[in-house]
């Protein structure tokens, strides 16, 4: 979700570079600064919540099927890792054609494996990206709303500041906007659709493994 957030806030740089070029240094002092947590407004909103819950329900399914068949994988791959390395410590660590072998055969199994789930939870994660590309949409939009009721300047990330008092924390006053723009969204993508590429306003489709918890907040992509 990070590159679509990012792409959001990206939006707002051209104006905000103009806003500081043009206003004097005495004001630029005084600006208000404000910080937001971007990933999480968009997590904790209405719409990111509800889209969550319908989807561990109509896809429960897949669900299902991707935990069961990752968890029957973790478990072949763990004792093949074993093996793995009973016969290094066998071989004293000393590297023989069998080895070799053997850890090349490992490294297949496990890539054909991470391709058997991504096909497995694509559908899944192609959903779940439609709804974060629904909501970013409006991250823009929200961010500056919030901006302005809170006659707020400049916006920084948490991770770009060293320490900062709760009360110049608007990722709420953000939540309160995308609640009002995007107040419902759809889980289920139109035929063909596909996550939009950087540059329009969106990012790539991410991994299309799909969390054990599909309800838990979405991760770096």
């Amino acid at each position: 979700m990070k590159t679509i957030i990012k792409a959001a806030a990206f939006a707002l740089a051209p104006m905000t570079a103009i806003a500081l070029a043009t206003t004097p240094a005495a004001a630029q002092s005084k600006a208000g600064i404000a910080v937001a947590n971007l990933e999480q407004a968009v997590a904790t909103s209405t719409a990111y919540t509800t889209a969550r819950t319908q989807m561990n329900t109509t896809y429960k399914a897949q669900i299902d099927a991707f935990n069961a068949r990752k968890t029957a994988i973790d478990a072949d791959l763990k004792t093949k890792g074993e093996a793995l390395q009973a016969a290094i410590n066998a071989a004293g660590g000393k590297p023989t054609p069998a080895l070799q072998t053997q850890y090349e055969q490992y490294q297949q199994q496990t890539q054909t494996y991470q391709a058997e789930l991504q096909r497995l939870g694509q559908p899944i994660g192609l959903a779940n990206a439609y709804v974060e590309q629904q909501i970013t949409a409006k991250l823009s939009d929200a961010l500056k709303a919030a901006m302005t009721k809170a006659k707020v300047d400049l916006v920084l990330s948490p991770e770009a500041t060293v320490s900062y008092q709760p009360t110049v924390d608007i990722t709420a006053a953000v939540v309160t906007e995308l609640n009002a723009l995007v107040p419902s969204v759809g889980i289920t993508p139109p035929a063909g659709w596909q996550p939009a590429q950087r540059g329009q306003g969106g990012a790539p489709a991410p991994a299309a493994a799909a969390p054990q918890n599909p309800a838990q907040k979405p991760t770096s992509r």
